[in-house]
């Protein structure tokens, strides 16, 4: 049978291992706090640390100690954010949602429709319907109380004369009246949303809408169903 081993005569052989000694590159939190408090019981009492520098060296530690856990958090956070966006994207296919356009699609069967926004003050709100040459189409009246909003508007393509527009885009000025003087103002259409894309860089979202081509996200102003 092994008899015991003499530990002192390893450790004379240099053959007992060594307890594994913490990295010196980096300053653990334990000995932040211990250097901190020497340095605080060391101060000068009639030149003692000013409060802000103190919490300067607070908020600089935390940032090195913390900057590997911020960045794990950061990334199951873009994680989270991105295949929420994914979830939000695929609900929005088959809405309706108001875009700022200068144009609308009349479709063949159907209607262009859309708002105005409308600022407070303004009133006499009208909507001029012009073919892609400029030509006067029709007029369309659009219900403000000069409260202020959106004021939604529909056209089917009626005529003056009693006939129906060719289907295609057309122009859309919308203009009030403030304090006596015209103004333009902004007209949004609305367009059914019939693919949505998640950008995989960015994450940043696009429709693909009906009558108004691919649209940024950011410009959408409601959604409807």
């Amino acid at each position: 049978m092994a008899g015991n081993i003499d530990v002192n005569a390893l450790s004379q052989l240099g053959l007992t291992a060594k307890p594994a000694e913490k990295p010196r590159d980096r300053l653990g939190q334990e000995e932040f706090m211990r250097l901190m408090i020497t340095q605080l019981r060391n101060q000068d009492p009639f030149a003692p640390m000013e409060s802000g520098e103190f919490l300067g060296q607070l908020a600089q530690f935390g940032t090195v100690s913390g900057i590997e856990d911020m960045r794990q958090s950061f990334e199951t956070l873009a994680g989270s954010i991105a295949g929420n966006q994914t979830l939000q994207a695929a609900g929005l296919v088959d809405r309706q949602v108001l875009v700022p356009a200068r144009e609308g699609w009349l479709p063949p069967e159907g209607s262009l429709t859309g708002a105005v926004d409308v600022p407070a003050g303004v009133s006499g709100v009208g909507l001029g319907v012009y073919d892609l040459g400029g030509r006067l189409v029709t007029t369309l009246p659009v219900q403000a109380d000069g409260t202020g909003g959106r004021a939604a508007f529909s056209w089917d393509g009626r005529l003056p004369d009693g006939g129906r527009a060719a289907p295609g885009f057309y122009e859309l000025r919308a203009t009030g009246n403030e304090a006596g003087r015209a103004v333009a103002l902004e007209a949004l259409v609305s367009g059914r949303v019939e693919s949505v894309a998640v950008g995989e860089r960015n994450g940043a979202m696009s429709l693909t809408v009906t009558g108004l081509g691919v649209v940024d996200f950011s410009r959408v102003r409601g959604i409807g169903n």
